[in-house]
């Protein structure tokens, strides 16, 4: 017996000539923006993607094709089909098509998850309680805090989904959220103060049929912008270090000169209070208070430091390697600045130096393949190494600026009742991040985050 959510012969009528264009038009409004912005077709975004995503993206416009009505008798073609051939379809199947007419695509922050049984679905957009969805093929996938655009179907006693499911960044999220505020200013209505693009969109106040339902193009589009220039190899996207330069990986080899030996280096550079002694051939270069601080303002970009167990910034290391002395940084001026810091501490003792440059993705297509014949640190030992760092890590991060905060510190930022939501958002990613590492093993995706939502007094909000 077919599924109650079996769709096939509506997806047939919908080829008829009285509502192919119909149809066509919709198809458009979803890929048509994407289409244009990235000179592809269709099918070569499905290609883009891996040629596993070109059924997700037209259920997703299908879907929203079915809650749509057309001039000239304002018809819709879930009524159409029901009238006409419904008689072939059993009950269940006829409940499901009627409230999928009437359903509307959301962003939902997913949790609770109970692999292949159901998880937790809290709107967004229209704010309200967390709905218990059953669901037993994408829980298998989802992690803790992961944001989806779907429809929530009721389908006798529960909820469900629908047929078109898209996996949203935070990114993505903050350009649907500025989105639905362009084009449907009912979201901010009643609002009090200025709203900031990734500010999520609860309390919504627009209508569903008349806002929310024609607004489903938007969630396509937002995809799609989010994730082709990954799949493109375009992705606009830079990694900034903390004094906000975009990362370009420099090394700088100064050769010793006759005479100097690694032990008259070592003296030398042992005399620089910025230099920290990791072993007796390698050195952390640590940068100013200022730079520990620094945050990347008005960049589109990800920020991406070293810190020690102190949460000191690391601007770069030094390495004495048989007859040079190499200095490793992420940034041209971290460069320059470094080699001015060495020529003066070592001279006489090196010559001229030579630079290697590197970008982010030429360092990771080099990067080498791994080997390994066994770890051998026991994985307990590993896992408690991993959750320590992370502990000072993280201890630190949350008496810096953040980016995602207006450059305000979680700590600081907790101290509101509108900070509190941003320092929830804030941690709420930071742990998502961490659930989606490849090996569930892994001691990043077992690390528990839950002192940190004590130490800023925001449990509550942890939902």
């Amino acid at each position: 017996m077919p599924p109650a959510h079996e769709l096939s012969e509506l997806m047939k009528w919908s080829r008829r000539e009285e509502w192919r264009p119909h149809l066509r038009a919709v198809l458009a409004e979803h890929f048509k923006p994407a289409m244009d912005a990235f000179e592809l077709r269709f099918e070569e975004i499905d290609d883009a993607l891996g040629g596993t995503w070109g059924m997700t993206l037209w259920g997703c416009a299908f879907e929203d094709f079915l809650t749509r009505r057309f001039e000239p008798d304002a018809r819709n073609p879930v009524e159409d089909y029901l009238r006409r051939r419904g008689w072939k379809e059993r009950p269940p199947t006829r409940a499901y098509m009627g409230a999928l007419q009437v359903s509307v695509m959301s962003l939902y922050e997913v949790s609770d998850i109970v692999p292949g049984q159901s998880f937790s679905a809290r709107d967004l957009i229209r704010g309200g309680e967390a709905v218990p969805v059953s669901e037993r093929t994408a829980t298998q996938t989802l992690k803790e805090w992961d944001r989806i655009a779907a429809r929530l179907v009721p389908r006798d006693d529960r909820t469900v989904l629908g047929g078109g499911l898209l996996a949203f960044s935070l990114e993505a999220s903050k350009q649907l959220f500025a989105s639905l505020r362009e084009h449907v200013p009912d979201a901010s209505r009643g609002r009090r103060g200025s709203m900031k693009a990734d500010e999520p969109l609860e309390g919504w106040h627009g209508s569903e049929v008349v806002d929310l339902q024609p607004a489903a193009p938007l969630f396509t589009t937002a995809w799609l912008f989010d994730v082709l220039p990954r799949a493109l190899g375009t992705d606009s996207r830079k990694l900034y270090n903390s004094d906000g330069d975009a990362v370009v990986f420099h090394t700088v080899s100064f050769p010793m000169a006759p005479g100097a030996t690694a032990d008259k280096v070592a003296r030398q550079l042992n005399r620089l209070g910025q230099l920290r002694q990791g072993n007796p051939t390698f050195w952390n270069w640590l940068g100013e208070p200022s730079s520990q601080t620094a945050a990347v303002k008005g960049m589109h970009g990800l920020m991406w430091n070293v810190l020690l167990d102190d949460g000191s910034v690391v601007l770069g290391t030094i390495e004495v390697r048989g007859r040079l002395v190499s200095l490793s940084v992420s940034s041209a001026a971290r460069a320059e600045r470094g080699s001015d810091l060495l020529a003066t501490a070592l001279a006489g003792l090196v010559g001229a130096p030579l630079t290697q440059i590197q970008t982010v993705e030429q360092a990771r297509a080099a990067s080498p393949k791994q080997h390994s014949r066994g770890d051998p640190v026991p994985p307990e030992v590993k896992t408690k190494l991993v959750h320590d760092m992370l502990d000072r890590q993280y201890l630190a991060l949350i008496d810096q600026p953040a980016p995602m905060l207006g450059d305000v510190s979680p700590r600081a930022a907790a101290r509101s009742a509108s900070g509190r939501k941003g320092v929830a958002v804030w941690l709420k990613q930071a742990e998502n991040n961490s659930r989606h590492v490849a090996d569930g093993n892994d001691p990043m995706a077992t690390y528990d985050f839950s002192w940190l939502w004590r130490e800023l007094q925001v449990e509550d909000l942890r939902h």
